[in-house]
C-alpha cells in the first residue's frame, strides 16, 4: 500500500484530499502544518507528498526542499491557488515531481499521484537490479530469476563435483559456453584450466592441431612443439562448443580420448596421459545429426552423461529486464560514462521483442545504447533500427497473448500522438481519419489526458 502525506493549510481542501486518496486505497497521513509535515518527515518516510504552496511559517517550498534532502525517493507534488509560471518553475527546479494549480480536477489529481507511484517503483526496481548485479562482481554467475534456468543451475550445482561429461544444448547466443565455466567454478577442478574451442572455427586439420598437438618437425612449418588443448585442460574441463559440426574423423579421435585418457601429439610415437573433463555444446538438434549419419551415437553417449537444454530468452522474459541493466552497468564501466537508466518506451520494446540472437544479442543492443547516450538513461533513439520499427508495429500484452483489434488502434493511435507532440490536426491526417473522428477514438479508449494537446 502507497503512502502518501499531505499538507494544506486549507481545511476543507486537505478534508477533500485526504478522503479521494484514502479512496484510492493509498495510506494517508494529513496535517494543516508546514511544521508537522516537517517533524513527520523526519520520523517516517513516504512514497508522495502532496504540499499546498503557500503556508505560515513553513510553506511547501520548505517541505520540499527537507523531503529531498532526507527522502530522495519520495516522489513531491506542489498544489497552489497562486500558481505562477515562476514558482512552478522554481518548484520543478528543487525536484518536484508536478505542479498542480488551483481549482484542481479530481481526474488530474489521481492520475498524477498514480504516474509518480510508477515512477518511484520504477527506481526501486532499478536500484534492486543495480545492488543484486553489484554482488556479482567477481563471480563465475548466471544471472536469471526465472524458474527453468533456476533449476537448470540447482542441476549444474549437483553433478559438477562428479565428474561426468555433460552435453548443453540451446540456440546460438543464451549462454552455453557460461553454463559450462559455472560446472567447472563448482567442479572440484576449479583450480585447474578451463578451455574451450570451437568445432566448426577450424578445418579438420587445424582443428586436429588445436586439440592434439604436434611435435617438432611433424609438419612443413612445425618449428616447435606445441601442446594440444586437451594436454593443457589436463586436471580441468575443456568445452567442446559446436560440436555437431566437428568431422567423423574428428570424432573417433575423440572417442579414443575419452575411453583412454590419453591423447597423441601428431607427428609423436608415444601417447600422453591425459585427466579432461569434457562438456559439449551444440545449437543443433544432436539426434537429427545422428540420424543422418553425421554424428557418432557412440560419441554422442560417451559424452551425453548429463544432457541439459538452455531455453531461449523469449522463453525467459522476466530475465529481460535483470539482464538489461547487468550489461548496462557492464558497458558503462567499460566506457567510463555514467549511464544508469533504460526509458519506461525502450523496456517495453526489449519485452516485446523476440531476441533470434538470445542474450548476446540483448548484450550488443546494451552496449550500443550506452555508446549512443548523451545522458544517464538509454531511449528509444538509441536502439537499432528494426527494434525502433518493434515499437510502432508491435503491441503485445506482457502474458504474450495476441492483442484485439482494438488493443492495436488504440496502441497506434497513442504512439502517433505522441510522435506528433500531441497536435492532433498532425495525427489525424496521419491515421488518414477527420479531426472529428479521432476525437471520437480518443474518448472511446480515455486517451484524451495522455497526450498534452497541441494544435
Amino acid at each position: 500500500m502507497a503512502k502518501l502525506l499531505i499538507v494544506d493549510d486549507e481545511k476543507i481542501a486537505l478534508k477533500n484530499l485526504r478522503h479521494i486518496m484514502k479512496k484510492e486505497g493509498y495510506e494517508v497521513i494529513a496535517t494543516q502544518s508546514g511544521s508537522a509535515a516537517l517533524r513527520l518527515l523526519e520520523e517516517q518516510e513516504f512514497d508522495v507528498v502532496l504540499t499546498d504552496l503557500r503556508m505560515e511559517k513553513v510553506d511547501g517550498m520548505q517541505v520540499l526542499r527537507r523531503c529531498r534532502e532526507l527522502h530522495p525517493d519520495t516522489e513531491v507534488i506542489m498544489i497552489t491557488a497562486y500558481a505562477t509560471i515562476d514558482s512552478g518553475i522554481q518548484a520543478m527546479k528543487q525536484g518536484a515531481y508536478y505542479y498542480i494549480a488551483k481549482p484542481f480536477k479530481l481526474d488530474e489529481v489521481r492520475k498524477v499521484v498514480r504516474e509518480a507511484l510508477e515512477k518511484i517503483k520504477l527506481k526501486k526496481e532499478n536500484r534492486q537490479l543495480r545492488e543484486y548485479i553489484e554482488g556479482l562482481k567477481g563471480k563465475v554467475n548466471i544471472i536469471s530469476q526465472d524458474a527453468k534456468m533456476r533449476r537448470l543451475l540447482e542441476t549444474a550445482k549437483q553433478i559438477a563435483p562428479t565428474d561426468c561429461s555433460v552435453v548443453l544444448s540451446g540456440e546460438s547466443g543464451t549462454g552455453k559456453e557460461l553454463f559450462a565455466r559455472y560446472i567447472h567454478a563448482f567442479s572440484k577442478r576449479a583450480g585447474g584450466p578451463f578451455l574451450a574451442v570451437n568445432c566448426g572455427a577450424f578445418t579438420e586439420e587445424l582443428l586436429s592441431n588445436e586439440l592434439f598437438g604436434h611435435e617438432k618437425g611433424a609438419f612443413t612449418g612445425a618449428t616447435a612443439m606445441k601442446k594440444g588443448l586437451m594436454e593443457m585442460a589436463s586436471g580441468g574441463t575443456l568445452f567442446l562448443d559446436e560440436i555437431t559440426e566437428m568431422s567423423p574423423a574428428m570424432q573417433v579421435k575423440l572417442l579414443r580420448v575419452i575411453q583412454e585418457k590419453e591423447v597423441m601429439r601428431v607427428g609423436a610415437t608415444e601417447t600422453i596421459s591425459v585427466d579432461v573433463r569434457f562438456i559439449a555444446a551444440t545449437n543443433r538438434e544432436i539426434k537429427e545429426a545422428i540420424k543422418s549419419g553425421r554424428f557418432r551415437e557412440d560419441l554422442f553417449f560417451r559424452l551425453n552423461v548429463v544432457s541439459m537444454h538452455i531455453p531461449p530468452l523469449s522463453e525467459r522474459r522476466d530475465d529481460i529486464p535483470l539482464l538489461s541493466y547487468y550489461a548496462l552497468k557492464k558497458y558503462s564501466a567499460i566506457m567510463q560514462k555514467n549511464v544508469t537508466e533504460i526509458a519506461p518506451d525502450v523496456m517495453n520494446i526489449l519485452m516485446n521483442y523476440d531476441f533470434p540472437g538470445n542474450v548476446r544479442e540483448l548484450e550488443n543492443i546494451m552496449e550500443r545504447g550506452v555508446a549512443l547516450a548523451g545522458g544517464n538513461r538509454i531511449e528509444v533513439s538509441h536502439l537499432p533500427e528494426e527494434l525502433k520499427e518493434l515499437g510502432i508495429r508491435t503491441f503485445r500484452k506482457k502474458e504474450g497473448a495476441i492483442p484485439s483489434l482494438e488493443e492495436q488502434e488504440m496502441a497506434y493511435i497513442h504512439w502517433v500522438l505522441k510522435e506528433v507532440g500531441g497536435n492532433k490536426s498532425a495525427a489525424a491526417q496521419i491515421l488518414g481519419i477527420d479531426r472529428v473522428s479521432l476525437w471520437r477514438k480518443l474518448k472511446k479508449y480515455g486517451l484524451e489526458e495522455d497526450v498534452a494537446p497541441r494544435d
